[in-house]
Formats: structure tokens, C-alpha cells, sequence
């Protein structure tokens, strides 16, 4: 292995890295394969042991191999391993612009925590813009474009904190007059929100495979409140044709959808659904998520993605409000996905799902 250069500008361990990683993806070591010992790549590439087994664990945070004792490391991806984090480069500090059954990694996020807290200094004592930094929106901007398929501009994108606070939000952007319909069964906090504000809404009773198409075409809600990948308490996920039908639902009423998409990068199947979003990107669908299971739900952030014919509305009824989460929590957020932590989380939890479903 004579690919190791001194001159690339890159670490060697992320050199080496980049290789194993390229080769598993490619099939030259597939599935249950067993590496070559570290002494042998060690010797092979003129690396340390140390340099070879930092490059090792990285393979195994992000999914790719498995450590067995005194056996050695075996491939463990395949390609249902849809979630590939992004390529790493020696520098992780994003630019400047002028508990769940899946924990994620304490010694990570305090690792993030303490280089937010020396590299960033003065931003993090910076007020937020209102919609959130600009750093953190480009980041899962990027973030949903590789996982997703979801191509949208960062001024799409509106950080808050948490999904409570996102659906007053949302309220205040869509109108308190009108009728929100929401699925039966329903997560209760939803419901309670939304009575809260003093919306009317309706229940809609859901079959197997989401909202049932004698409930769409009898209610009079004008905007429709639905969890397609996974409705909670129900355990509900639509198909392709049920979310069309929504969209055409909408699109027929001059609707609105609130695509609340809660954990859906958790999915174990081998391809990620297509988003409500993704169908209809311009005129209905606004799309919401957290980071509350992913990473925490301490961390009390969200974000919604609105469509573009919604922009301007946002900014005449809320372009004014400040920004609900802590500059220094969205820097932590913005460097676990620029540097990969976050989907490295992401692929370890799907395949624990996995062998255990």
C-alpha cells in the first residue's frame, strides 16, 4: 500500500481511512471479510500501530467493520448501510460566513463541546439570527441532500427550540382561523399544542396505511398535520401511494401539509421513503424534524423546512422573532454533522436495529 503521502495535506490515519473505507464500499472486502491485522497494514504502509488503529476505529464508529477479541476486525457493512457519513478532511471547524435506546456518544459530544467553546470564542456569546446561524443551516442543508435526497436552500431552513415551540411557529405562519386536521391516534402533545393556541381540529382516523381516503375527502381542515414515517402511537408508515394521495389532496384544496418527519433517520430498511417535501417542494409541504432522539432530547432543537412559496409570508408574520436556541448548541450541532460524528451515530444505531429486529 504505497498510497500513503506525506505531501497530501491530508493525516495519514485519514489517508488510510479513506482506502479501507473505499475498498469495503467496493466490494473488495465484503461482508464478513476480516481485514489484515494491524501489524500487517502497519508494515504495509509504514504507519505506526498507533496511526493504523486510529484509522480502525474510525471504520467502526462509522459502521464499516466490527473488533472481535483476539480475532481481529471483520466487515460488517452492506449496502442497505444507506447512510455513508461525508468524506473527512483534516480540518472540521465550518467556515464563517462575513436517551433514548440510541445514546449518542458522551465523550463525543463533550470532545465537540470543548472545541466549539475554544475555536468559535466570540460567536458563541453572538445573538442568533432569527432563523438560526447560517453555519447550521448550510450544514443540514448539506446534510439532507446526502441522506434525504432533499435539495434546499438554507434560507428554507428555520431553527427553534424543540417541536412545541416549531408548531406555535407554525401556527403564527399558517393562521389561526383555520382548521388543522390531525391523525386519530394521535401523539397527545400535538393535539394539546394545537388547543392550546385555540385551534380547531379534526380528528382523522387512520387504516393501515396512514389517513384513511374517506376521512381526507370528508374533512374540512385546510391544513393537515401527519408523521408518514412513523405515527406514533399507532406505528402507522404510508406507502408511496398513500403520500400521493396526500399531496394531491392538498394540492386540490390549496392546502397545507406539516410533514412532521420525527426519527426517520433511524429506519432500518434498506432505502429511505421519499419525503412529503420531496413530492411537493414549492407550494404545500413544510417539513419539520429534531434532533431530540438522534442526539438528545436535552438539546431541545428542531428545525422546519419551508416551501418556497412560503418564504415571504414567514418573513412578514415571523421574520422577527429571535431565534430560540443558544448560538453555542447550534456551533455543537453544526461541527457533529460537518464532521461526520452525526451520521457515524446514525449508521452504529441503524445497524444495532437491525440485528436485533
Amino acid at each position: 500500500m504505497n498510497f500513503i503521502r506525506s505531501t497530501a495535506g491530508v493525516p495519514a490515519y485519514l489517508q488510510l481511512y479513506e482506502a479501507l473505507r473505499s475498498d469495503i464500499i467496493e466490494g473488495i472486502y465484503p461482508y464478513g471479510t476480516k481485514l489484515p491485522s494491524k501489524r500487517t497494514l502497519s508494515t504495509d504502509t509504514g504507519l505506526s500501530l498507533v496511526t493504523v488503529e486510529h484509522a480502525l476505529n474510525l471504520l467502526e464508529d462509522e459502521g464499516y467493520i466490527e473488533s472481535q477479541e483476539r480475532r481481529g476486525s471483520f466487515v460488517v457493512y452492506r449496502q442497505e448501510d444507506i447512510y455513508s457519513a461525508p468524506r473527512m478532511t483534516a480540518a472540521v471547524h465550518s467556515p464563517r460566513l462575513s436517551r433514548s435506546d440510541a445514546p449518542f456518544p458522551y465523550s463525543v459530544l463533550a470532545r465537540t463541546m470543548r472545541r466549539v467553546i475554544s475555536e468559535y470564542r466570540d460567536e458563541i456569546m453572538e445573538r442568533s439570527p432569527g432563523k438560526g446561524i447560517p453555519e447550521l443551516r448550510e450544514a443540514i442543508s448539506r446534510y439532507l441532500a446526502r441522506s434525504r435526497s432533499l435539495n434546499v436552500n438554507p434560507e428554507q431552513i428555520i431553527i427553534g427550540a424543540g417541536a412545541e415551540y416549531l408548531y406555535g411557529l407554525l401556527i403564527i405562519l399558517l393562521g389561526r382561523t383555520r382548521i388543522y386536521g390531525i391523525e386519530d391516534p394521535v401523539y397527545d402533545p400535538i393535539q394539546n399544542i394545537y388547543r392550546s393556541h385555540d385551534i380547531s381540529t379534526e380528528l382523522l382516523h387512520m387504516g393501515d396505511n396512514g389517513i384513511l381516503t374517506s376521512e381526507l375527502m370528508r374533512t374540512s381542515a385546510s391544513v393537515l398535520h401527519v408523521t408518514p414515517y412513523h405515527s406514533y402511537p399507532s406505528g402507522i408508515s404510508t406507502d408511496s401511494s398513500k403520500r400521493r394521495e396526500y399531496i394531491r389532496w392538498a394540492l386540490e384544496r390549496r392546502a397545507n401539509i406539516i410533514e412532521d418527519d420525527f426519527a426517520s433517520e433511524l429506519s432500518i430498511t434498506t432505502k429511505p421513503q421519499e419525503t412529503l417535501f420531496s413530492l411537493e417542494p414549492k407550494h404545500t409541504v413544510i417539513y419539520m424534524n429534531t434532533f431530540s432522539v438522534t442526539i438528545a432530547p436535552s438539546f431541545r432543537t428542531g428545525y422546519i423546512i419551508l416551501p418556497e412559496d412560503l418564504l415571504s409570508t414567514y418573513e412578514e408574520k415571523a421574520g422577527f422573532y429571535s431565534c430560540t436556541v443558544p448560538a453555542f448548541i447550534q456551533y455543537v450541532l453544526t461541527e457533529l454533522i460537518n464532521s461526520g460524528d452525526f451520521e457515524r451515530h446514525i449508521n452504529r444505531t441503524r445497524r444495532k436495529m437491525r440485528q436485533t429486529t
